[in-house]
């Protein structure tokens, strides 16, 4: 599976640790983590909530990543504007429980931490335990597990309803505001990861051409 992490602004100083702990639960288990910033506070390109959530949609629906885990202060805005997308199902995590019960239930692929809210002592502690309930096994298999299948019928009904309710990816790339999706793809490892990861070719050359306009300008 390739993990795609991605850092809020206010919460950007954390990247190191957050992704610390990712790598060293995921790669063991045979995952991929490609750390799309904010590095560091400094960045010179700095990511909103709203741009994560614009990220995730480009990555999950490109295919450059199976699973996104962002965040921000509370977790609650970047949640939000991940389920603004097609395609993304993110659930607010918050310790292991809700790790797990995200998984079984309701199979996302995308979650969103609070990294102010609550990070605290052993901080670390905790999003290793949350990213072991995650990646650890396979998920969706319903909890309690006699209710299984009709979470697997609601799962079913939610990305049906969610493909009814919005465009496809690259009609919103085609109509969100140009700068703020420009700033978006801005960072520091974003083309090197991306482009050898997507695999929509149409999305890919939409971005391309996007980037490549204040150059031909």
């Amino acid at each position: 599976m390739k993990i795609a992490l991605i850092t809020e602004n206010s919460q950007a100083a954390k990247n190191g640790i957050i992704h610390e702990a990712l790598a060293a639960v995921a790669e063991p288990l045979g995952h991929q983590v490609f750390n799309y910033g904010m590095y560091s506070a400094d960045d010179k390109a700095s990511l909103t909530y709203v741009m994560n959530g614009l990220l995730a949609g480009i990555l999950l629906n490109s295919k450059a990543a199976d699973f996104v885990v962002t965040g921000c202060g509370t977790g609650m805005g970047s949640m939000l504007a991940c389920n603004a997308m097609p395609g993304v199902f993110c659930g607010l995590v918050i310790d292991p429980t809700d790790a797990f019960l995200f998984g079984q239930i309701n199979d996302g692929n995308a979650i969103s931490m609070p990294y102010a809210k609550g990070f605290g002592w052993a901080a670390e502690l905790n999003l290793r335990d949350v990213y072991a309930k995650l990646f650890d096994g396979e998920r969706g298999l319903g909890y309690p597990k006699e209710r299984a299948e009709i979470m697997r019928t609601n799962r079913g009904i939610l990305k049906k309803l969610k493909a009814a309710s919005c465009h496809d990816m690259l009609t919103v790339l085609q109509t969100v505001d140009q700068d703020l999706l420009r700033a978006a793809i801005a960072g520091e490892k974003f083309a090197e990861y991306f482009y050898a990861n997507s695999q929509d070719e149409a999305i890919s050359a939409y971005l391309k051409s996007l980037s490549a306009e204040p150059a031909l300008a």
